[in-house]
């Protein structure tokens, strides 16, 4: 295979994904076993891997491409890793260990890693396929909506969720108007409870982005492009362009072409492999313990394990507390573990809907199990450690809202 040097001492790796998981577990891999693994990352996409979570910004002109590289050029050339971009695998030989490229070359491999990432949901419904339709989840997708600028350009973006926001603001940044449309009564509904959505909000509103919630898209209108938007109750909205951001599901075509266990994304056990020995799966197209991690965080979580076990390191994932701790639309956000609680548990909140400032925090026992920060997220990341850890913090509870938590020496 050109552009792979392979040593007779080093085992042949092949990653299948050239996105964020693929580019934390090459990292990490590569700083504990760097001499034991020719890698090969083979990528869909033309580009080198990019940070997602930015994209809206590379929307909004603030960025550009290159601004959010994960790494440079020459980081892809280091001694016993190879990239190869725009190129798909179609194919991965079991039996034989071998993969299957687009191309119609194939590599062997010794290990193979699938990290395939995520593919953007389309709802089913009329007009979905008109041109000025589109979805939000990659480079191509951004260059495409980047051709809109503002001069009475009108957009609407379907899901209220993080991608539909950030597609929303980097849109409304560029001088579109935008109009937010979602299915459920909340904005992050997900991730948020109904205080701090609302908060949410009116900050996202004052961003210049109009929100319609309970709003069921029923049809997309137009005669050979998009004209408008339907919704079940009879409301119809001009559009120039509508985005979907719905949703996403795994990528787990090449695993169930590969005859692995899939249930919503390739099935893996703790130590991260599939059905088939010496075939692994982290990310997006992973389902781990029922449940596939549609975030960075967890995929991250995933990589690190994964490149422990295969530098020889004992290590094991147990699955991860699902948080988000982003800048949404440009307002800050928060979530981790249980933010709602249930019948035993405290709940401490302190919130101005004036200054756009929401925090809350959830107790069982002596133990914080959730919290959600909106406007003002300070001590974020030691929240997301002492509801990972499962500490006591009956010495520091009264200080908690105020700020990052501190503890005390026993």
């Amino acid at each position: 295979m050109t552009g792979l040097q392979v040593s007779n001492s080093r085992e042949k790796l092949v990653v299948v994904g050239a996105g964020m998981a693929a580019t934390r577990f090459v990292e990490e891999l590569t700083s504990r076993a760097p001499n034991a693994y020719d890698i090969l990352v083979v990528g869909e996409e033309p580009q080198l891997a990019y940070n997602r979570v930015l994209l809206s910004s590379v929307l909004a002109g603030d960025l550009s491409v290159d601004d959010i590289e994960l790494k440079p050029r020459h980081w892809w050339r280091a001694p016993g890793v190879s990239a190869l971009s725009g190129c798909k695998a179609v194919e991965i030989d079991a039996a034989a260990r071998r993969v299957v490229l687009d191309n119609g070359a194939s590599v062997d491999y010794s290990k193979v890693v699938l990290a395939t990432g995520s593919h953007a949901v389309r709802l089913p419904i009329e007009g979905a396929d008109l041109p000025g339709v589109h979805t939000f989840r990659d480079v191509q997708d951004v260059e495409a909506l980047s051709r809109l600028e503002g001069k009475g350009a009108r957009a609407v973006v379907i899901g209220g969720g993080l991608l539909g926001l950030e597609a929303a603001y980097g849109l409304a940044r560029r001088g579109v108007d935008v109009t937010l449309a979602h299915v459920m009564d909340r904005l992050m509904e997900r991730q948020l409870d109904a205080a701090a959505a609302d908060i949410l909000r009116r900050l996202v509103e004052e961003k210049g982005v109009r929100v319609l919630l309970n709003a069921n898209t029923a049809r997309i209108n137009g005669a050979g492009r998009v004209e408008g938007v339907e919704f079940a109750d009879g409301r119809t909205i001009p559009a120039d362009v509508v985005i979907f951001a719905v949703g996403i599901r795994p990528n787990a075509d090449l695993a169930r072409q590969a005859g692995l266990d899939v249930g919503r994304g390739a099935i893996v056990d703790d130590g991260l492999e599939t059905s088939e020995a010496g075939v692994f799966a982290i990310g997006e197209c992973a389902e781990h313990r029922g449940v596939c991690y549609g975030l960075v965080e967890p995929a991250y979580e995933q990589g690190r394990v994964l490149a422990m076990r295969l530098a020889g390191q004992n290590a094991s994932y147990g699955g991860s507390v699902v948080s988000t701790n982003l800048k949404v639309s440009g307002v800050r956000v928060f979530s981790a573990g249980d933010y709602l609680g249930d019948d035993d548990s405290r709940r401490i909140v302190c919130q101005d809907p004036r200054m756009g400032i929401y925090r809350k925090l959830v107790m069982r026992g002596d133990r914080l199990v959730g919290a959600i920060l909106v406007g003002d997220t300070n001590g974020a990341a030691d929240f997301l450690d002492l509801i990972r850890s499962g500490a006591d913090i009956s010495s520091m509870r009264d200080e908690l809202m105020f700020g990052a938590p501190v503890q005390k020496a026993a």
